[in-house]
């Protein structure tokens, strides 16, 4: 909590030194500067529930990674038994299908193991997400009734793919499962602001997740954010951002109505994650 507002922070990584490629731990420690060498004590259980009461974050989601041609990987089991040391921490799994036989099959072994979303990394892995052959991730997630966030936009890392990220892609997965919850994760960073403000707004169950968009500069990238307030939900893309308290207060900062700050900050997500079963 800070200043009295309760966050959720819907987007952090964890992971080791061996799991993420050079340019990624490169990056990291340019972002992060100050945390550059605490980053093994942080990825653990215990130092992530120290980090977190130090940035003001109540509950985080932790995200699984199959991308081992742009950033590495952090499979799903570890994010799962990572997540099992608290309640604090939300697993969200990940699928490649370059590297599964069976994704129906797969998705299905990972709601066994308790996931509460998916988080999915078209440009990371080359695949546009209105691929057929991730129709069964999406049947599963809206049945199960849990969050499915779409990496959209940029990405300065090798081998990242501009075409698989534009967020308009989404709008085929929206109109076919408008029962399932859809983040378009950094809301088209970079030439797509536009677009996926418009997809949140259109679209019921389409929301802009706003992780890696820089927070002073979210009224000028969505003009209407005060309009669809309900459909925009805070991530920091911990560890590739400068601190996540630093994030956060920039949108305290922003003017906006507290009624807002709080829907981003915390209401918006903890309604998808109480959906899901992840909170009471």
């Amino acid at each position: 909590m800070i200043d009295g507002f309760e966050i959720i922070d819907f987007h952090v990584h964890i992971g080791g030194e061996n799991d993420w490629k050079p340019w990624v731990r490169e990056y990291q420690d340019k972002m992060n500067p100050e945390i550059s060498g605490k980053l093994p004590e942080i990825m653990t259980p215990d130092g992530m529930r120290d980090y977190l009461d130090k940035e003001g974050v109540d509950y985080a989601v932790i995200l699984a990674e199959y991308s081992p041609i742009t950033t590495g990987i952090v499979t799903t089991e570890t994010v799962v038994e990572f997540c099992n040391h608290s309640e604090r921490f939300i697993p969200f799994g990940s699928i490649n299908p370059h590297l599964e036989s069976d994704v129906r099959e797969t998705m299905e072994r990972f709601i066994e193991l308790g996931i509460k979303g998916i988080k999915l990394y078209p440009s990371y892995i080359h695949v546009f997400p209105n691929d057929s052959r991730l129709y069964p991730i999406y049947e599963i997630c809206s049945r199960e009734k849990i969050p499915l966030m779409v990496h959209t936009g940029s990405s300065i890392f090798k081998g990242a793919r501009l075409k698989y990220a534009n967020p308009l892609l989404m709008d085929d997965v929206a109109v076919d499962f408008p029962d399932l919850p859809i983040l378009l994760v950094h809301g088209g960073r970079g030439i797509w602001y536009r677009e996926a403000e418009f997809l949140a707004r259109l679209h019921r169950n389409v929301y802009l997740e706003i992780s890696g968009v820089p927070p002073q500069r979210l009224l000028n990238y969505y003009p209407e954010l005060e309009r669809i307030s309900e459909k925009v939900i805070f991530g920091s893309d911990f560890p590739g951002v400068p601190g996540i308290r630093k994030n956060i207060e920039k949108i305290l900062n922003l003017p906006l109505r507290d009624s807002t700050k709080r829907k981003i900050l915390y209401e918006n997500g903890y309604r998808l994650l109480k959906r899901a079963g992840a909170l009471k």
